[in-house]
């Protein structure tokens, strides 16, 4: 017998008139391709100085698979709590190409969150409560995890982006001390106010179409009656006192100023913030370098500002 065929690819869904079971099929098939050596000409190939495996986080009520990259050392190391994009569709594995060069580069052990996918029964809060809950259970379980638990940062993209700058107010509040935060391409707002941003309007059809995209997002990330101002780090009460940031935006992306308000607000706190904007480039840019030019030089960016704020 032959080798099975490779995944290709399924074709994009209108997100306007998606049912659920429509997007519950092109969830698996997408995840597929994504977690697919046939997707590295599009999402990179990982770095061979990295060992990659999954593993599973015994969490309250339920198991939580991770994807966890580590540096061929033997050495307790620097985390860092990497969330990825996507929101309704999306796997870690599609992470490798940055993750894997992270841990060997950093050098640091990188624990990509497979967190919980929305759908019409998991809103935003479950994802947020994973990225949180994983973040929480790593620190504490430190030493089986071979990491040093006084230098951890977050990182996230889009959606994993929100998730992360969440988890660095959550931090916060716990008096758990985070070093830094890297947020890409972040959605911010999932509020009314989601939409009412000149970068959504000038990119709502172009290059992608975003705005059918992030109205689904919207509508599957908060059921009736949910506080959508608890899961939108721009309507914090309070970003003062939180850890250094990195904001990296996109300039042809519809939630482009999501990113650079953020920032803005981060800065009104008092709060350390670099924004750092890459001209021409698209959303998700970062997971994208076989297509996406300035994707190597965002993640050096990111390599050298996590290299700084873990260093001992």
């Amino acid at each position: 017998m032959g080798e099975p065929a490779a995944p290709t690819r399924p074709p994009e869904p209108d997100y306007s008139v998606i049912t659920p079971e429509e997007l519950h099929v092109y969830r698996e098939a997408e995840n597929r391709f994504r977690a697919s050596s046939a997707a590295y000409p599009i999402i990179g190939e990982p770095s061979p100085d990295a060992e990659i495996e999954w593993r599973e986080i015994a969490l309250p009520g339920r198991d939580l698979p991770v994807r966890v990259y580590r540096p061929r050392l033997e050495a307790t190391l620097p985390l860092v709590v990497q969330v990825h994009g996507g929101g309704f569709v999306g796997t870690a594995a599609q992470c490798d190409w940055t993750n894997s060069r992270l841990a060997a580069r950093l050098p640091a052990v990188v624990v990509s969150v497979e967190h919980r996918l929305l759908a019409p029964d998991s809103p935003l809060a479950n994802a947020a409560d994973d990225g949180w809950n994983v973040l929480w259970h790593l620190v504490q379980h430190s030493a089986e995890w071979g990491i040093d638990p006084a230098r951890v940062a977050v990182f996230g993209e889009s959606c994993g982006a929100l998730i992360s700058a969440l988890d660095a107010v959550r931090a916060r509040e716990a008096g758990l001390e985070l070093k830094a935060q890297v947020l890409v391409n972040p959605v911010a707002d999932v509020t009314g106010t989601m939409f009412d941003y000149p970068s959504v309007a000038e990119y709502a059809y172009r290059p992608s179409p975003a705005l059918s995209l992030l109205k689904l997002f919207q509508r599957l990330a908060i059921p009736p009656g949910a506080d959508a101002a608890a899961v939108s780090p721009l309507h914090a009460n309070d970003l003062s006192g939180l850890v250094p940031a990195l904001v990296v935006v996109p300039t042809q992306d519809a939630v482009a100023d999501h990113g650079r308000r953020y920032a803005e607000r981060l800065r009104e706190a008092g709060s350390p913030v670099q924004l750092s904007e890459y001209p021409g480039a698209k959303h998700a840019f970062l997971t994208l370098p076989g297509v996406e030019p300035q994707a190597e030089a965002a993640q050096a960016e990111i390599l050298a500002f996590l290299g700084a704020a873990l260093a001992k």
